[in-house]
């Protein structure tokens, strides 16, 4: 017997994509998140479905999995901005500041605010 699935887990990786979109906008975070989950599994090498994914599992208080997402995508793109500033968020969300500074300094930096070095 098979698991049955809701009808926005079907069709083409195109129109999941779209469909995820439109959750997200609608501020339906977790139901994003179970479409974006196959679709970044089915393509780890695309960034924007895992950012997507990253964020919706943010946006859904799943901030574990948005920290190992995000972990996952600095892995591949350590020169992604938005994700080190995710990444960072996510950590002082978790009660991890110390471990989150690292990555909201290196996010600032890249989008050139750089702190004032006399603290």
């Amino acid at each position: 017997m098979t698991t049955p699935t809701t009808y926005f887990e079907h069709g083409t990786a195109a129109e999941r994509w779209a469909r995820a979109q439109l959750f997200f906008e609608a501020k339906e975070y977790a139901t994003a998140a179970r479409i974006l989950g196959p679709l970044a599994g089915e393509a780890p090498e695309q960034l924007a479905p895992r950012l997507l994914l990253a964020r919706a599992y943010y946006h859904s208080a799943q901030l574990s999995r948005a920290e190992q997402e995000l972990r996952g995508i600095l892995e591949h793109w350590p020169v992604e901005d938005y994700a080190q500033l995710m990444l960072g968020r996510t950590l002082e969300r978790l009660g991890r500041a110390a471990e989150a500074r690292p990555y909201l300094r290196m996010a600032a930096a890249m989008a050139g605010e750089f702190e004032d070095q006399d603290d």
